[in-house]
């Protein structure tokens, strides 16, 4: 069985399987959550240079930043990580 992918914004992508959590960067707790992980080097910084618009969680405590929208990539996420709607779901 092939692991999916959830393409996180400009070519890049992480195993949907190793993601714990979709977060929304604003927050004073991801702020520091962002910081610990850069000091402990567990950051990956996926933005390409754009503004951060979510932070993705994994299993191995990597903490993966994107520039796409929270709400984007849970949708992609529920959708099998390929960014496709599954057409079971929408043939009800």
């Amino acid at each position: 069985m092939d692991p999916k992918l959830l393409k996180i914004g400009y070519g890049n992508s992480v195993v949907s399987d190793r993601v714990i959590a979709i977060l929304t960067p604003a927050s004073s707790p991801m702020k520091r959550l962002r910081e610990d992980a850069r000091d402990g080097k567990r950051l990956i910084d996926a933005t390409q240079g754009r503004k951060t618009l979510s932070i993705i969680l994994t299993d191995s405590n990597h903490v993966i930043l994107s520039a796409i929208q929270a709400e984007t990539l849970a949708r992609k996420y529920i959708s099998d990580g390929t960014g496709k709607e599954d057409e079971s779901k929408n043939s009800r």
